[in-house]
């Protein structure tokens, strides 16, 4: 089989259970709870109206400019698969639009991401469905491969391997490997509920920040009263 052009099975991936538990919780502490060191880069953005993206990641390698495998990928995909398109960045020519993503609504797909650009943007703004993205432009894509589907892709250092979950927000884009997750669901969720208890003494003004002279006086900074 030809590196460069060629569909793999999917070993495995997180289940809907998994991903669900993790749709509750913000992006941004499951990042923390992961030493802040992934990310899908801050170019990625949310383009449809609104909505929280979780599930497994089923991968997409794409020439730039070239949606082929992409179409492919919506065929192959399961309910709840968030297709991660790695097309290198390049914004010259918009790899889907409405008539895609009436096809993955359709299919129950769960989301998609796309290192690169989308046109009919206005519709996609106007719906539900989850879509990350690089960019806009009005240039339709070709059709020619090569590509591949279901192997490891990285987006701006982050690694995403087929199966892994995917998340995002309006924060941005994450994946968490699939052995991995457990560790990162107990350490998010109690991130996130000692975020609730800070703000509830923030909001009752009785947050102590005692902590913020300690460290400067632990770094060596001068001026402190």
């Amino acid at each position: 089989m030809a590196s460069g052009f060629r569909i793999l099975p999917r070993a495995r991936k997180v289940d809907a259970a998994m991903a669900e538990r993790f749709s509750r919780l913000p992006v941004a502490n499951v990042s923390d709870s992961m030493s802040r060191m992934t990310a899908g880069g801050a170019r990625l953005r949310p383009m449809h109206a609104g909505g929280v993206l979780a599930g497994p990641a089923l991968t997409v390698k794409a020439r730039p400019g070239d949606n082929l495998m992409i179409h492919k990928a919506i065929g192959l995909a399961e309910p709840g698969d968030v297709i991660v398109v790695d097309a290198g960045g390049d914004l010259t020519n918009a790899l889907m639009g409405e008539m895609m993503l009436m096809q993955m609504i359709r299919r129950g797909v769960g989301g998609i991401v796309l290192n690169g650009a989308i046109r009919d943007s206005a519709y996609i703004r106007g719906q539900s469905f989850p879509v990350f993205a690089a960019g806009v432009t009005h240039r339709g894509p070709y059709k020619d491969g090569p590509g591949e589907i279901n192997v490891p892709v990285a987006i701006d250092g982050m690694v995403i391997a087929p199966g892994d979950l995917v998340l995002g927000d309006d924060d941005g884009l994450l994946a968490v490997p699939f052995d991995e997750l457990e560790s990162v669901l107990a350490k998010a969720q109690a991130k996130f509920e000692a975020e609730q208890k800070q703000m509830a003494n923030i909001e009752a003004g009785t947050h102590d920040a005692a902590w913020v002279d300690a460290t400067l006086r632990r770094l060596g900074c001068e001026g402190l009263d």
